[in-house]
């Protein structure tokens, strides 16, 4: 069985909490730099540039290997633009990297497709959704075949983001059925892989810069050294925990965009009385988000189990905050970049809504559980 590393845990090597914020700052005041006098260019050149891809890789910048400095990072880039698109795709190009490839990759993996990937000449997208599937277990259908000289997978995916733009894809597949569960395995296969198909999802245009596709595998071969790990079942140890990690760092892009709102309407609205008052409160609030936030990422990078109420209560406060701060807004001062993120804030808000709809049911039944105790 491989080891399990996994970076920022307890007894790897971090920078204090205040040189990890100075290192992040330094790079995104690079970025923001490299940006102001380029609009329309390429907007992942400048973040290359800049040193952004190797927030939270191994083997970088050592203050800057935790989840911690790219939850700043993503927060920062949502404060600055207002774009959910780009902070969200940053954010997953970089926590797959950590996750997948520093978590999990033998070391000719990590060697190879860490510095690749930290440089910004490389690019993983993850694809375990399957359409009409989700992520769930018990339905998803893609297989790798094991064969004497590697794995043939078939299949779909979909819903992957940064997929039009990856390089790289790691497959989450069935490789095999014991006593009727399904196990699986990951497996990279780059873009040329021989029986890949790519098909865009313009549905989620409004998330640009960040895209989304779907993919389909017709007897795609891959070596056996495409697998990443030897562990007997890699859902429950890698696809179910990131999803947590991912819901997690995903509040800090919430954070940033509110604050982002926040500034944006108080800046377009009357200046009177009521809408100080109005605008003092949700200050108030959203430091309330903003602290809970990192604290879910702090523990993230201890090794503490996920806080799901931490989660759940900064999309709560987000939703409020995001209403409230629309009904301030005259109509004739909502302009496109506005809509734009307001639209975006929208579809990442009802992203996974079912799954996220039952883990705040389960958190309210635990307090019956605590009172029946």
């Amino acid at each position: 069985m491989s080891e399990l590393r996994t970076p920022g845990a307890p007894g790897a090597t971090l920078g204090t909490t205040e040189a990890a914020t100075a290192a992040v700052a330094e790079r995104i005041a690079r970025w923001r730099a490299l940006t102001e006098d380029r609009p329309g260019d390429d907007p992942f050149a400048p973040m290359a540039q800049a040193g952004l891809f190797e927030i939270g890789l191994p083997g970088c910048d050592g203050r800057l290997d935790s989840y911690g400095a790219i939850a700043q990072a993503e927060q920062a880039i949502a404060a600055a633009t207002g774009e959910l698109g780009l902070a969200t795709a940053f954010a997953g190009r970089q926590l797959i990297a950590r996750f997948f490839i520093a978590g999990f990759a033998d070391a000719a993996q990590r060697s190879e497709l860490v510095p690749r990937i930290a440089s910004g000449r490389g690019w993983a997208a993850v694809a375990i959704s399957e359409p009409g599937a989700g992520a769930h277990p018990k339905h998803l259908q893609t297989t790798a075949e094991q064969r004497a000289d590697g794995y043939v997978i078939n299949g779909r995916k979909a819903w992957i983001t940064n997929g039009p733009v990856a390089d790289l894809f790691l497959v989450l597949a069935i490789t095999g059925v014991e006593q009727g569960r399904k196990r699986y395995g990951l497996f990279l296969l780059p873009r040329d892989t021989e029986g890949l198909t790519l098909t865009p999802m313009p549905s989620l245009d409004v998330l640009k810069p960040a895209s989304h596709c779907e993919l389909s595998f017709v007897n795609c071969i891959v070596p056996a050294s495409a697998r990443i790990g030897t562990l007997p079942d890699a859902y429950p140890v890698m696809a179910l925990p990131f999803r947590d990690i991912e819901d997690t760092v995903a509040t800090a892009t919430t954070v940033g965009f509110l604050d982002w709102l926040l500034r944006t309407v108080a800046a377009r609205i009357e200046c009177n009385d009521d809408h100080a008052l109005t605008l003092g409160r949700l200050t108030g609030l959203l430091s309330l988000a903003q602290a809970a936030s990192a604290a879910a990422v702090r523990a993230l990078d201890s090794g503490e189990p996920p806080n799901g109420a931490r989660v759940i209560g900064v999309r709560s406060l987000a939703r409020m905050l995001v209403e409230e701060l629309r009904a301030l807004l005259p109509l004739d001062r909502i302009d496109d970049q506005l809509t734009r993120s307001l639209a975006a804030f929208d579809v990442l808000a009802n992203v996974a809504r079912e799954p996220r709809k039952q883990r705040q049911i389960a958190l309210g039944q635990s307090l019956w559980s605590t009172q029946q105790q």
